[in-house]
């Protein structure tokens, strides 16, 4: 197929075939392993969220300026997923691929999902207390800190409607990522790959379900803002994890699966 697209890249069909065979050694994957790769997954979009906040809490920098330096910057997250290894549950909800081929059962997703969350969240909250403790929001003399609590606070003030949405949107985007990442084959493809996608969901202000298990807890460990845990989890957490599931499993999995792989599943 790459002699018919002219490129050394994977082909977009060649790739559907990459991303079932990744869905089924992810859901094999070793207890201990998953978690292991779930927690610097966590750790990995943490700092990609840390190096966002610096430009965030520049005020000086114009909208447009901000949005994009901080996107392209954030970028550093999904860049460390991809290329160090890690597992990471927006990305993995590619796997949904695997799983309506008959490659894995529904159990063997959902528990990967799930283990992937509650890793990523001990990754990216764990990371955000250490920075609290290392005295870094009070950078540019504490307009970090303040930046950190003004996301924080903008996100649970977010209607459940909206957060779902920008969800949505956040998750077609990163696992469109992911799947460009899987075409390339050097790491230079690879980093090249995430930059543009990771940039346009952060810079439009879409929802990350783990970037927010760093953002919030980052203020909430500050000790400062209106911000409590019930919230976070109730009013930001809940709406954009089913958003990134919608957005990364139904319209961007199932929607490959369709196009590149029912077929074959028909002629099994």
């Amino acid at each position: 197929m790459t002699e018919i697209y002219g490129s050394d890249a994977y082909s977009p069909e060649e790739i559907a075939v990459r991303v079932e065979n990744v869905g089924v050694k992810k859901a094999g994957l070793p207890l201990r392993q998953a978690v292991a790769l779930g927690v610097l997954a966590g750790g990995f979009i943490g700092l990609g969220a840390m190096f966002y906040l610096l430009v965030a809490a520049d005020g000086e920098l114009s909208f447009a300026v901000q949005r994009i330096l901080g996107g392209l910057v954030f970028s550093l997250g999904l860049i460390l997923v991809v290329v160090a290894g890690a597992e990471l549950f927006t990305g993995n909800n590619l796997m949904v691929m695997a799983w309506v081929s008959r490659k894995i059962s529904l159990a063997r997703l959902l528990r990967n999902l799930v283990v992937i969350y509650g890793a990523n969240f001990v990754g990216a909250a764990g990371l955000a207390w250490v920075v609290v403790q290392s005295g870094h929001l009070g950078m540019r003399d504490g307009q970090v800190g303040e930046a950190a609590v003004r996301i924080a606070e903008a996100k649970l003030a977010m209607p459940f409607a909206e957060a779902f949405w920008k969800g949505v949107l956040c998750n077609v985007l990163v696992c469109l990522a992911v799947w460009l990442a899987m075409a390339g084959r050097s790491v230079i493809d690879r980093i090249a790959a995430v930059v543009f996608p990771i940039t346009a969901f952060v810079a439009a202000g879409f929802e990350h379900c783990v970037a927010n298990f760093y953002f919030v807890p980052l203020a909430l460990f500050g000790g400062s803002g209106d911000v409590t845990w019930e919230e976070f989890w109730v009013r930001n957490e809940l709406p954009v994890t089913l958003g990134n599931l919608v957005g990364g499993a139904g319209m961007v999995g199932l929607v490959y699966w369709l196009i590149y792989r029912r077929a074959e599943q028909t002629k099994g």
